[in-house]
């Protein structure tokens, strides 16, 4: 058995209605380079990421979440993730096998717990990337992925159980109960938070930046043109990473963020915290209210993707 099969977050793949929009949101405000087009497919990579690509935009007739990618350290780890998956009745996808995406390598998908197509490759090519320099207020890597589920447990325990994730924190209130699951497959505090919502969605996409001034210049660059800023900035207790949150054309909420907590695993206890205190959300207290508004856009809407494998 693998008790850690999983190596880091490689990309968040976005089935998006107007697509041309959506490129030009990523590549021309956000911040992300195209590293291939074809046929209403873009593979949008961060300049600093050794990844191939960090987001893939594919034109559709309805918003969905088309894929999360993670990696693998070896073909070996794949084959045997793939075996233990079935052996345990998750539904496949597809076996493992050659990949036909940017930097190649070897994968497979599966459907998680909740519907979500999930892929997991091993030895795809590493991009030539570039140090991000002082004042660039590019994202330099994708940092994390968080994930609406309507049973926040079960869905933890689905990750623990099938794919080696650790409970790294955890987010709770005193009349709602528990709201947030922090999930680590590293030393990084979270590559993937869980959170309790009234529908399976995606709740938003992370992208690391170089340093504060870089993360205030980006959020600033994104709200000159018009985007509507969420909340932030502000810096979060839990991971102790700066925060700032837009919508995107099509209601998927992205952050910016930089200094996200690495941890001690061998010292490391998971808390609770109370998210009703303001510096629980943000210690700083710069950030506008955490509320039930601001909660609600995180919702996102319903994905319809669910257990339906996407085309490509």
């Amino acid at each position: 058995m693998i008790d850690r099969p999983l190596t880091h977050l490689r990309h968040v793949d976005l089935a998006v209605p107007d697509y041309d929009r959506q490129l030009d949101f990523y590549t021309g405000v956000w911040g992300l380079t195209t590293v291939a087009e074809d046929s209403g497919i873009a593979f949008l990579a961060a300049e600093g990421s050794p990844e191939q690509y960090v987001i893939r935009l594919r034109r559709a007739g309805d918003k969905r979440l088309d894929l999360v990618s993670y990696g693998a350290a070896s073909p070996a780890d794949v084959d045997a993730l793939a075996e233990r998956l079935i052996a345990d009745g998750v539904r496949p996808i597809s076996r493992p096998g050659t990949l036909d995406t940017p930097g190649g390598g070897y994968g497979f998908r599966f459907f998680d717990v909740d519907g979500r197509t999930i892929e997991v490759s091993a030895d795809v090519a590493a991009r030539r990337h570039r140090r991000i320099e002082e004042r660039e207020s590019i994202p330099v890597r994708l940092s994390h992925v968080v994930l609406n589920s309507p049973d926040l447990n079960r869905t933890r325990a689905w990750y623990e159980r099938h794919l080696g994730f650790r409970l790294s924190d955890t987010l709770g209130h005193p009349r709602m109960g528990e709201v947030m699951h922090f999930m680590r497959i590293s030393s990084q505090h979270h590559s993937m938070a869980i959170a309790r919502g009234p529908h399976t969605s995606l709740h938003h996409v992370s992208f690391e930046m170089r340093g504060l001034d870089e993360y205030m210049r980006g959020s600033g660059r994104v709200i000159r043109a018009g985007f509507r800023k969420i909340w932030g900035p502000g810096r979060h207790l839990a991971g102790d990473n700066t925060f700032t949150y837009f919508l995107d054309p099509h209601g998927n909420t992205v952050e910016y963020t930089t200094e996200l907590e690495e941890l001690d695993e061998d010292t490391w206890h998971p808390h609770v915290y109370d998210f009703s205190e303001p510096e629980v959300t943000d210690q700083w207290g710069t950030a506008n209210a955490m509320n039930e508004f601001v909660a609600k856009e995180s919702f996102n809407d319903p994905d319809h993707g669910c257990f339906v494998a996407p085309p490509v």
